[in-house]
């Protein structure tokens, strides 16, 4: 093995665009899809798509600045590496770092829990701890084998998502002239509520769904070409998966009555069912175990680059830095985040850690937000994408509304979550450990 920092630590350029492309809508198109389209329409009524519309509009504010971020500065570690240039707070680096990098393990988690439990039952009756731990440790086999094989198994899972969604379409596209389907449901909002409030409230779930596009510029240092790559990647994929959510949320309502959605756990499996095309739920219950793998291979991936990223910026122990030389993956990273990932996955139901882990992601945004407006002034040696002016102050604005939109159990949570990571904090320091002051990160123009 050999220490990351060197040439010969680089980390393979191997992504081209179309497996980054994969990559991104793969993350965005997640299995949870296949149960909040029921839980929004609860909230906003039969118009759904009006929240994932507006989801998608605020998410594009806040991939606006990533887009600028990493085609500035195209390295692993994404938020966390932003934070660091711009306001030069070893504790504050380290602290956003720790927020997305719990998000992504405790995400996969779940999905490692849904793939050995709801998923899975539906075929075999297995005990769902011993499973998710086996599935973790293939996960992780697949990220130690390079990042060729594992954006290609992405690929492989994104493709069969996309059939998945898209399938549910025609299936409630030849149901619409049965019994029960009502296209006008699409313009019905919940009675009782104003509709500019119930889309908020409706995107702010919907928007969970979304927050999946940043884990891609954590593998900036594997993409060949980033700086150009990157953005026109980033929001292809950001229109594909709107694409595919407004029409699969529009046909969703259209054919089968808000008030069955919204009490499903499975949504759309009620909309496989309808019509002429009405499919074998199973085959539902095995796209889904294909959106849970693959959603939880891409939280793996993003979470160890992340570690590997902050061992380059000397915010965590060199050590976690080390990469197999031949398969030039950082194994040790991998090795980290797996052991984290089956202590979470043993302890529970991980449903309201993976809330308050959410909450904390909105907390990066928000920073990665105010981090472009700090390093406009940071000049680099190659054209970059440059964010809309009022994008990156409207997407932190909305980012701490949607922070603010949460129970104060959640708070909770995430206050708890945040004095964990404060002690590792002091116990780095306190091992004597030195980091750096990220001053290095500041200074110079935007040219």
């Amino acid at each position: 093995m050999s220490a990351a920092g060197g040439r010969a630590a680089a980390l393979a350029r191997r992504v081209g665009p179309a497996m980054l492309l994969l990559f991104v809508v793969g993350d965005m198109l997640g299995g949870g899809i296949y149960a909040l389209v029921g839980q929004v329409g609860g909230e906003v009524g039969g118009a759904i798509w009006t929240a994932f519309a507006a989801a998608f509009l605020l998410a594009a504010l806040t991939a606006c600045s990533y887009a600028e971020l990493v085609s500035k500065y195209p390295r692993a570690a994404g938020a966390a590496l932003y934070a660091n240039k711009a306001f030069g707070r070893p504790f504050l680096t380290f602290m956003v770092a720790f927020a997305v990098m719990a998000s992504g393990i405790t995400s996969a988690s779940t999905l490692a829990r849904g793939f050995a439990g709801d998923a899975l039952g539906e075929f075999v009756d297995v005990a769902v701890v011993p499973v998710a731990i086996a599935f973790l440790l293939v996960v992780a086999a697949v990220n130690a084998r390079g990042i060729s094989e594992s954006v290609r198994v992405n690929a492989t899972l994104t493709v069969v998502e996309v059939g998945g969604l898209l399938l549910v379409a025609a299936i409630g596209i030849a149901a619409l002239g049965g019994p029960g389907a009502d296209v006008g449901r699409n313009l019905e909002f919940e009675a009782g509520v104003t509709p500019l409030f119930a889309i908020i409230s409706g995107a702010g779930l919907a928007f969970y769904a979304l927050i999946g596009f940043e884990d891609s510029v954590n593998i900036a240092e594997e993409v060949k070409d980033p700086a150009r790559t990157y953005p026109r990647v980033l929001f292809g994929g950001l229109a594909i998966a709107g694409a595919i959510y407004l029409l699969v949320t529009f046909v969703a309502s259209a054919a089968v009555p808000t008030a069955e959605l919204a009490a499903s756990t499975a949504p759309l499996v009620l909309v496989g069912e309808r019509g002429p095309l009405a499919v074998d739920p199973d085959l539902f219950a095995a796209i889904t175990m294909f959106a849970l793998a693959n959603g939880a291979l891409i939280n793996m991936i993003m979470a160890s680059r992340l570690v590997y990223g902050m061992s380059e910026e000397g915010i965590v122990p060199a050590s976690l830095g080390r990469i197999l030389p031949r398969r030039r993956t950082p194994i040790v990273a991998i090795a980290f985040t797996t052991a984290l990932a089956l202590i979470l996955v043993s302890t529970g139901d991980l449903a309201a850690l993976a809330d308050t882990t959410v909450l904390l992601l909105l907390c990066a945004f928000t920073t990665v937000n105010v981090a472009v407006l700090v390093l406009r002034r940071d000049g680099v040696g190659h054209d970059h994408f440059r964010a809309p002016a009022p994008a990156p102050i409207l997407g932190a604005v909305i980012c701490v509304v949607l922070i603010i939109d949460n129970d104060a159990e959640t708070f909770l949570r995430a206050g708890l979550l945040l004095i964990l990571g404060a002690a590792l904090w002091a116990l780095a320091r306190l091992g004597g450990h030195r980091v750096p002051d990220g001053s290095g990160g500041k200074g110079g123009t935007d040219g």
